[in-house]
């Protein structure tokens, strides 16, 4: 149910900027009064304060990334900054990520992360609904109807390719992009092709693998702060998955980070034995026990943990 509180997200709430001592205070206001409203690349400042509160790292290209193709909301406090924030990302009707839930240090433990946790919820409608949760966060998640079903690794380090020859190659986005499109869909089980375009525009590089048939794979990586990020990473088997990711990660020049399941310990097994080792970990979320679309065994990496 859509609350009242909610109309100043669609009415048009003041930026930043514009912040008073009228602006409700997240202390002394109860969580479901307070205001949510969509953020913007305006608010970047802001959005990279509130991850160093959180003691986050300050991942400018993410976050800007975010703000410019999910849908990023937060509760204001009083002095300018941001009490909280939460992103929504749809992939049609059929699905939508949530992540980035912060709160700040200041206002924790007074409701703000299920306020925006249900303005979300609300948002996203009839569709299938996961996020990787902390075991800070689970708690809250599962009081509002969110199932574990696995838990994910991310592994960092600096992976080291031997002597493997490559077996993937540079994606051509002109000819390529079509089966890539086709394959994602089939895996993913919604339409990312708006999100993907322009991932692909946002990444380092995007690589392919190939049969007789046509593509059997595809991953991408990225760069945040002076990691290299690889993911999506779609494969029809584990072999091309770590094709690609050994592909992707030599011209890293420093980490390389990716996220993978625990129920994929061939794969953790063989990332740690290249040099990459366990930084945290987090469990894969879907709300109100709904079916995950698309088949999730070629899913050996999702984009980013905020996205899916």
């Amino acid at each position: 149910m859509r609350l009242a509180s909610d109309a100043a997200t669609s009415a048009g709430a003041a930026t930043g900027a514009d912040k008073d001592e009228r602006m409700p205070d997240p202390l002394t206001t109860p969580a479901a009064e307070l205001p949510v409203r969509r953020l913007g690349p305006e608010d970047l400042s802001r959005c990279l304060a509130l991850s160093e509160d959180r003691a986050w790292a300050r991942e400018e290209r993410k976050w800007l990334f975010l703000l410019e193709n999910a849908e990023v909301y937060a509760i204001d406090a009083p002095s300018g900054d941001l009490a909280g924030t939460v992103t929504l990302t749809r992939y049609g009707t059929a699905a939508a990520g949530i992540g980035m839930m912060l709160v700040a240090t200041r206002y924790g433990g007074r409701g703000l992360g299920r306020r925006l946790m249900t303005h979300v919820l609300d948002a996203a409608g009839d569709a299938t609904v996961f996020l990787w949760a902390t075991e800070f966060g689970r708690p809250l998640y599962e009081k509002l109807g969110f199932e574990a079903l696995g838990v994910t690794e991310a592994r960092v380090g600096r992976l080291r390719a031997g002597h493997d020859p490559v077996l993937s190659r540079p994606a051509d986005l002109d000819a390529d992009l079509g089966a890539l499109l086709a394959l994602d869909g089939e895996v993913f089980g919604a339409d990312r092709a708006d999100l993907l375009a322009r991932l692909f525009a946002f990444a380092e590089e995007v690589r392919v693998t190939e049969d007789e048939t046509g593509l059997t794979g595809y991953a991408v990586s990225w760069r945040s702060v002076d990691t290299l990020f690889i993911g999506p990473v779609v494969a029809d088997g584990e072999a091309v998955a770590r094709a690609l990711v050994t592909d992707l990660a030599r011209k890293a020049g420093g980490l390389v980070r990716i996220e993978a399941e625990r129920a994929r310990p061939g794969l953790l097994d063989w990332l740690g034995e290249r040099g990459l080792s366990q930084a945290f970990s987090t469990s894969f979320m879907v709300h109100g026990g709904r079916p995950v679309p698309g088949d999730r065994t070629r899913m050996f990496a999702p984009m980013m943990l905020a996205m899916g």
